[in-house]
Formats: C-alpha cells, sequence, structure tokens
C-alpha cells in the first residue's frame, strides 16, 4: 500500500514501520515551534502591542462577549460557583455557560491570569496560544508518526495551525483557533485499530474527548465525521482485514466513551437539559459558493476584502478560502500518491467534506443550481441541525496539511536531483518554490486591531454603587444585545457587581420554546429603544407604552437606567425621560434615571 511505511501506515497497513528520525526532542524542535509562536505574535502584534484598549476591528461584538466569558469563569472559579451558568447577564432568568461555547478548558486553567491582568489578555493568549498550539501539535503528530522529514511535518503544521478559515475565525471565535487537542484524538483512533492495549488507548482517548468537550463541541464534531468519512474510505481498500479490526476497536472505543461520559455527563446534562438550555440553533442555508474555494482570504497576502466577502458570510467565516494555487496543488498531490491508501482515504475524505459545506444546494459564483447535495439528506440529523454547513470546509484543513507533508517528505526521500536537470535544479528546492508560490498568497498578515473606546466613569470609578443594590439589574439604553455587547465589557471592568437586563448569549426561544436565538427574549421596552437606535427619532409614548415599561423594569429588578454616550444619544435620552416621567441626570459621563422607587417591592 505504501513505499514509505511510517509509524501510522504501518498501523494501518499492519507493516514495519520505518522509524522517524528525530524522535526525541531536538533543537530543530524547538526552533521549529518557536517559529510557531512567533508567527501566531505577529498574526496578533496589533492586539498585543495595545492591551489595554485594543479590540480586533473584525470581530464585532464577539471580543467583548468572551472577555466577559472569560472574567465570568474567573469569578466562578475562585469564589467556588458554578462556572456552568451565571445570572449577570439576561437578569434575572441567567445564561446556560455551557451551551454557550464559553470554553471552560482555556476559562479554567487561565483563571490566575484573568484574575491578575483581565480577560483581555486571556483572550490573546487563547488566540495566539490556540494558532501556535493547533500548529505545534500537528507538527509533533506529523513528525513523530507519518513523515520522516522534520521540514515536512513543519510545512504540513505550519498549514494546518494556520490555515485560512482559522485566521478567519481567529477574529472572534477561540474555540476554531485552538484545535490543540484534536491532532492527539485523531491518532489515539488510528492506533486503536491494531492496539495491544486497547482499555489503556481507550482511557486515554476518553480523557482527550472530554477535555476536547470543553474547548469546542462543534469542531470536535467536524473532526468526528472527517474522521468516519476518511476510515470508511481506508475500511474500503482493505475489506478482508476489518473483521480483525473490530474488536480492539470497539474496546478502545467503548471505555473511550464510558470515560468521556463519566466525566463530562453533568456538564452534557446541564448544556441539554439545563436552566436556559435550548435544543436547535437554526442559522437557514449557510453552505459555501464553490468560488470560495478559489479565492483567496481577506486577511491574506492577496487577499481583498471585496473580493471574499462577495462569497463569504462575514470577515469570521471565511471557511473554504484556500486560494486557487493551493487547490490545484492539491488535487496534482491526490493524483500523485492516490496509490497510497493513506493518502487516498485522506483526500477522500477531504472532498467529502468540501462537498458537505456546499450546502443543501449547489451555488456557484451566486447562482443557485436547485441540484440537490448530500447536506440535505443530514442536515435535520440532532447536533448537525444546529452546525453552519459551511464550516464543513474546516475538515479539509487537516487533510491538506497531511497531503502537503506527505508530498514534502516524499520529495525530500527522493533523489535530491531529478533526471536531465541534474546538474542544475535540485528537486527540493524546486518543490520549496512551488510551496512558496501556493502558500504565500494565503499567509496571514496581522489581524486589524483598533482602539475600544473608555468605559464610563460611572462603571470604570464605581459610581453604580450608589444607584445598583444587591440583587438588583443595571438596564442599559439602549439594552445589551448581540449587536451591543459593549456593556458586557463595562460590567466586566466594574468587577462584575451587578447584572445586566438582556445580553448577547445563546439562549432558548421561550419559557415554552426550545429552538436557540442569540440575545434574550426582547420585551416591549427593549425593541421600543432598540427602535429609537435604529430610526433615530424619539418614540410616541403613551400611558400604556409606560405601563408596560414599569413592568419590564419590575421583570429586570432594575434599579437603574444608564445612557452612555451614542451617536442617537438625544432621541434616547428624550424617550427615556417620556417613559419615566423624569429627566436623567448627567453622572460619570452617562444618563442616568435612578428607578427604584419605581421597583421598589418587585
Amino acid at each position: 500500500m505504501s513505499d514509505f511505511p511510517t509509524e501510522l501506515t504501518a498501523v494501518l497497513d499492519g507493516e514495519p514501520a520505518a522509524e522517524p528520525r528525530g524522535r526525541r526532542w531536538a533543537r530543530a524542535d524547538t526552533g521549529i515551534v518557536a517559529g510557531f509562536v512567533f508567527f501566531a505574535l505577529f498574526v496578533y502584534s496589533g492586539q498585543w502591542l495595545n492591551l489595554g484598549t485594543g479590540y480586533l476591528v473584525n470581530s464585532a461584538q464577539d471580543q467583548n462577549m468572551w472577555e466577559w466569558f472569560f472574567a465570568v469563569t474567573a469569578k466562578a472559579v475562585s469564589h467556588l460557583e458554578n462556572p456552568l451558568a451565571s445570572d449577570l447577564q439576561n437578569y434575572p432568568l441567567g445564561v446556560n455557560l455551557m451551551a454557550n461555547t464559553a470554553m471552560l478548558g482555556v476559562g479554567v486553567p487561565l483563571t490566575p491570569i484573568t484574575l491578575l491582568f483581565g480577560p483581555t489578555v486571556t483572550w490573546a493568549i487563547a488566540l495566539t496560544g490556540g494558532l501556535a498550539g493547533t500548529a505545534a501539535a500537528w507538527y509533533w503528530v506529523l513528525s513523530r508518526h507519518l513523515v520522516t522529514s522534520r521540514f515536512a511535518a513543519a510545512a504540513g503544521g505550519l498549514f494546518c495551525g494556520f490555515a485560512p478559515p482559522l485566521i478567519s475565525h481567529g477574529n472572534a471565535h477561540p474555540n476554531f483557533v485552538g484545535l490543540f487537542v484534536l491532532p492527539f484524538i485523531v491518532l489515539r483512533l488510528v492506533k486503536l485499530v491494531r492496539s495491544e492495549r486497547p482499555v489503556r488507548d481507550g482511557v486515554i482517548l476518553g480523557l482527550l474527548l472530554a477535555y476536547q468537550i470543553f474547548l469546542g463541541e462543534e469542531p470536535l464534531l467536524i473532526c468526528m465525521l472527517s474522521f468516519v468519512v476518511f476510515a470508511i474510505a481506508y475500511a474500503l481498500t482493505r475489506p478482508r482485514e476489518v473483521p480483525e479490526l473490530v474488536r480492539p476497536t470497539a474496546i478502545g472505543l467503548g471505555v473511550a466513551v464510558v470515560v468521556s461520559v463519566a466525566l463530562a455527563a453533568f456538564p452534557l446534562w446541564w448544556q441539554f437539559a439545563g436552566p436556559q438550555s435550548y435544543g436547535s440553533l437554526e442559522h437557514g442555508p449557510v453552505g459555501n459558493d464553490t468560488a470560495a474555494f478559489t479565492r483567496f482570504p481577506t486577511q491574506s497576502i492577496a487577499g481583498d476584502a471585496n473580493v471574499a466577502q462577495d462569497v463569504a458570510l462575514n470577515y469570521t467565516e471565511e471557511n473554504a478560502f484556500f486560494g486557487w494555487p493551493l487547490i490545484v496543488l492539491v488535487v496534482v498531490i491526490s493524483g500523485w500518491l492516490w496509490r497510497v491508501a493513506l493518502a487516498r482515504a485522506v483526500a477522500i475524505a477531504m472532498a467529502v467534506m468540501a462537498l458537505l459545506s456546499l450546502g443543501v444546494t449547489l451555488t456557484v459564483a451566486h447562482t443557485d443550481t436547485g441540484i440537490s447535495l448530500p447536506w440535505k439528506l443530514l442536515a435535520e440529523l440532532p447536533l448537525l441541525e444546529s452546525v453552519l454547513e459551511s464550516r464543513f470546509a474546516m475538515g479539509c484543513v487537516p487533510a491538506i496539511g497531511i497531503l502537503l507533508a506527505m508530498a514534502t517528505d516524499r520529495v525530500w526521500r527522493a533523489s535530491p536531483r531529478f533526471g536531465a536537470l541534474e546538474a542544475d535544479v535540485p528537486v527540493r528546492l524546486l518543490w520549496c518554490g512551488a510551496l512558496a508560490a501556493v502558500l504565500l498568497p494565503i499567509a496571514p498578515t496581522p489581524l486589524e486591531s483598533g482602539t475600544r473606546p473608555a468605559t464610563p466613569a460611572f462603571f470604570a470609578d464605581g459610581t453604580w454603587r450608589q444607584f445598583v443594590g444587591h440583587g438588583k439589574s443595571v438596564v442599559t439604553v439602549p439594552l445589551a444585545s448581540p449587536g451591543n455587547a459593549k456593556p458586557l465589557h463595562w460590567q466586566v471592568e466594574a468587577g462584575l457587581g451587578f447584572p445586566l437586563a438582556e445580553g448577547y448569549f445563546v439562549g432558548p426561544n421561550g419559557p415554552d420554546d426550545k429552538r436557540g436565538r442569540y440575545g434574550a427574549v426582547t420585551t416591549s421596552t427593549s425593541r421600543l429603544l432598540d427602535e429609537v437606535t435604529q430610526t433615530g427619532a424619539a418614540a410616541s409614548i403613551d400611558d400604556r407604552t409606560r405601563a408596560k415599561a414599569l413592568r419590564d423594569l419590575r421583570y429586570w429588578r432594575a434599579d437603574v437606567l444608564v445612557l452612555p454616550p451614542d451617536e442617537h444619544q438625544v432621541p434616547l435620552k428624550q424617550t427615556v425621560d417620556d417613559l419615566l416621567h423624569k429627566p436623567g441626570e448627567f453622572i460619570g459621563g452617562v444618563w442616568v434615571w435612578d428607578v427604584r422607587a419605581l421597583t421598589s417591592g418587585s
């Protein structure tokens, strides 16, 4: 099956393995991993150079949300509270953090960092460490178990850690950047098929699965779907050997399930059946346009935001932007290595994941052809129904990285010079030139970082304590929402000393409706203030509107309404003045309405 049976090909094919060079950690390994770290720091240089007020521009409101997650997790750990839930937003119902990708696998161990230096530092570490850690993890797996050349492993690891989809998600989604556990899960699954100690290997796999659940479940789902396709493709090449592989695989997987469930059962129950849980989150059709695969990503050397965003959901969802040169090279490599069973199975998995990412029907250059695709058969299945199908293209990333590593390793193992060109052109130099020509256009540039507006003094200097009692909330004008998560940052800057009405999170659509939604179930008052923001005109207020507002304030157990500086400040202030029959006071850089007299006893 393979003319270079390294450890993984040997495990799968049952052949003796060639011992990869440099199994012991060496200076070269340190240099390569250090290179990954420096490259990640380069990508996030704007954030690191301005940790005080830096904000990733293309994260929209997500940086505020993620910093809130990290801050709330640190508070829960330091105060021995439940880290799976919080009532600090969406008061009084609260938020199910386990159902909100709060990334407890990072937030909990980095609690000391968050408490000492603040959640922005934790955010920067999670993103930077995610990119570098993912690259390093794939490098370790490739260099120790698949290829004999460190350079080949470094090329594969570099792509896996810094591929365009990860850079795109790197603006706002650390759970799709910190994928450093997945390579070891894949490694354990492959080695399990011929394991002589399936119980031990199953325990290790179960521990890895449990930890990945607390890092990100959606990346795990995409990875497992990719692996299933790979496993089926590989098994079809050796059907007679499948029966003898069933026993160790079944034992190991059974043990892994028991271990992972034992560790994650309660958090998973809380996620799917606990307070403020939800069943599914509908996004509508969001499959990739075929043109997305050949475009260059926005944040790359050859990127053009106008061209890229023409076929992308937004800056953080460029899930398939590999660029046409890389697509061509991968097709060539797949054909070249087709006779190698491992490479063939990897290529098939890559193609299937790309196909699934296209969605229910085929869209070509903005034109929906109406041709039904395989995703139509899977779209309504549990768990899969909540996934953005365009993200399945991320399953192509490790496949491409593996193919690049295998091809590079073959070049490195071949004669250093080629045929008639022996006297002039080294093969390795030609290959390095080809890699550079393909990968440089999609190489990431530093992610754009701007300056976050200063927190109003009302929150920053503790003035809020004069207005907010224990068990009472702050209502910002307009209310905190997926489109306005700045109040979450102000709350963090105020030491998480008060809860907020509404907010930015994912929760149920209502008390009797388990469909998921972004943000709180809105009230008549929050919708009224949102309308003022959208139209720029003060609302017309009557006694019925005031009665609804009083009901909402009492529901939120509000002590104070706060209007920060806003482009629509005048109509918003006029609306709230009229709504409460009292003028706001300008205190600490914000307009304040003390409503304790209205809501007391609520």
